[in-house]
């Protein structure tokens, strides 16, 4: 079972149709991945010891049916892959068992001065290669 949060729809979310503006999708998926690495332990995920930071350099997205004003909607983040300098997560957001988006999201790491991919600090990696051990564990 991947990471997952709930989200609802505001106001503020919506566009003049009273469905989810498509860029709040990846709002959405944002705050599912923060979340996921805030449980590791990292209270500001975005920016690492040493000056690194993780940056969107990717995103995949198919939209698939819209969401609405009070909608109560379930994020998901799963590691889909992890390499020395990133991270690409596999996202879905629902509403119940709908499928309303999904993407594949790759996080790298760059150093902070440079804006150069770096590797991932150690620690950050073996945390989420553990995590991604025990969540294959959990789905065997």
């Amino acid at each position: 079972m991947a990471f997952s949060i709930p989200v609802r729809v505001y106001i503020e979310d919506t566009d003049a149709g009273g469905i989810v503006y498509y860029v709040n999708y990846l709002k959405y998926m944002e705050r599912a991945r923060t979340e996921l690495l805030r449980a590791l332990g990292y209270d500001k995920p975005a920016i690492l010891e040493g000056g690194q930071l993780l940056v969107v350099h990717s995103a995949q997205i198919s939209y698939r049916r819209p969401a609405r004003l009070d909608d109560a909607l379930g994020v998901t983040a799963d590691v889909a892959r992890l390499a020395r300098t990133y991270v690409e997560f596999e996202q879905r957001v629902w509403r119940g068992n709908d499928l309303l988006c999904e993407g594949l999201i790759r996080v790298a790491c760059v150093s902070g001065e440079r804006m150069k991919p770096s590797a991932m600090p150690k620690d950050l990696h073996e945390n989420v290669a553990r995590w991604c051990e025990q969540h294959q564990e959990q789905t065997d």
